[in-house]
């Protein structure tokens, strides 16, 4: 875990690097490490999934999405647990346990997820998500990595919150779960003016921001301020 802190922690010669940038160079580490598909790192508070804080790509964000959306998944049981939740084959097992996320997911391509916890004792911090396109394991090689991968980004929040007062999160902690709330929010919002679940409402706003090149949450904030609507006989900018 040490060669792994100062490898993610050594900032380029002359730059000071920024807490988004540390959170995602360890992420890419990760991705190259373990040959996943994708990587994830969420915020979790003991009232659950509170912001997606780092994402390799649009697959992985929408998995930290789904769970915030459904209220389950592998993500959210890990924290609760405080230990690692493994699915090497989704839909065999998902579907009984989380059939929201798990419907969500698959309809992403995601095939296997592994969660791992962020937690000192009963402190949880957050969860270091792993999604594979391919059904199978990771093996013990794999495992032990994770886990020190998982080690290493927990030092990285606890270095993040040392020195903020108790009950308040480090600003670019606290900027994550303020844009997270807003885009569960507006999916709430899409639900009921499309009148679709809550999974196709998300899938709606990606769409619209994916479309028009913006920004999830600044599609999501349109959508909170009546900007934009998704009424089917009126789907547009007002």
């Amino acid at each position: 875990m040490r060669q792994i802190l100062f490898e993610v922690l050594t900032d380029p010669p002359g730059r000071t690097s920024t807490a988004n940038q540390v959170l995602h160079r360890l992420i890419t580490a990760t991705l190259t490490a373990l040959e996943v598909d994708g990587v994830s790192l969420a915020l979790m508070t003991s009232a659950g999934h509170a912001g997606l804080l780092a994402a390799t790509d649009d697959v992985s964000a929408a998995l930290e999405d789904f769970q915030h959306t459904a209220g389950e998944g592998p993500c959210l049981d890990a924290s609760r647990q405080g230990r690692p939740v493994l699915e090497p084959d989704l839909l065999r097992t998902g579907l009984t346990q989380w059939p929201g996320f798990t419907a969500s997911a698959a309809e992403a391509g995601i095939a296997a997820v592994f969660a791992f916890p962020l937690q000192v004792g009963a402190i949880r911090l957050g969860v270091l998500d792993l999604y594979r396109i391919d059904t199978g394991s990771l093996d013990s090689l794999q495992l032990a990595e994770a886990l020190d991968f998982a080690a290493a980004a927990t030092t990285i929040l606890l270095d993040l919150q040392h020195g903020t007062p108790v009950g308040e999160l480090h600003p670019f902690l606290a900027v994550a779960a303020d844009e997270h709330r807003e885009v569960h929010q507006a999916t709430g919002m899409v639900s009921v003016q499309a009148a679709v679940s809550l999974t196709e409402a998300l899938l709606l706003l990606r769409a619209r921001a994916y479309a028009s090149e913006r920004s999830l949450l600044e599609v999501a904030t349109d959508v909170l301020t009546r900007r934009l609507n998704f009424y089917p006989e009126d789907d547009h900018d007002e």
